[in-house]
């Protein structure tokens, strides 16, 4: 089975939850239903989560800006695989506002996938920590690399580094 045939079989089973093809898109609001589907189907049989990445959107070059192509989001990026088809990958992808409601400073939101594949767990406080997206539901939300008492998100492309944390100068 191919991407297209798994993207055209989502479609078919979620509708307009389902967008763009390569990688195929899902509102953040049914990620968790074609989740549970990519996994359990068995003509699918997706039953391991190799990465889950965020990615900033942001063009911050104003003579750029016109040309980017895109407005300014955040996506977080799923990368399955199947043990039962060996060779078979998928990638699924949900595109989130960069703001929560459009207030700067406010998370955006998207459910968590770790009753789903375990591993979900660390890859999703990664995403939580560096790139700043809030995974509802998820039982252990916290930061994974950064120091507890970092400020910001340092993967979003308008973080800005302190000059100095407890005293050492970072720059």
């Amino acid at each position: 089975m191919t991407n297209t045939d798994i993207h055209a079989l989502l479609q078919g089973q979620f509708g307009p939850a389902i967008s763009a093809a390569e990688p195929t898109t899902v509102t953040a609001d049914r990620l968790v239903d074609v989740c549970t589907f990519l996994k359990n189907d068995p003509r699918l049989r997706f039953d391991f989560l190799n990465n889950i990445s965020g990615v900033d959107y942001l063009e911050t070059d104003a003579k750029k800006v016109a040309k980017a192509g895109f407005e300014p989001h955040l996506e977080v990026v799923y990368h399955l695989s199947s043990v039962a088809f060996p060779g078979r990958r998928f990638t699924l992808k949900v595109s989130l506002p960069r703001w929560k409601d459009g207030v700067v400073g406010e998370l955006p939101e998207v459910p968590t996938v770790n009753a789903i594949w375990r591993t979900a767990d660390w890859h999703e406080r990664e995403v939580y920590d560096l790139v700043g997206v809030r995974f509802t539901g998820h039982p252990d939300l916290r930061r994974i690399l950064m120091a507890d008492d970092w400020v910001g998100h340092p993967l979003r492309k308008d973080f800005e580094y302190p000059l100095e944390y407890h005293d050492i100068r970072c720059r």
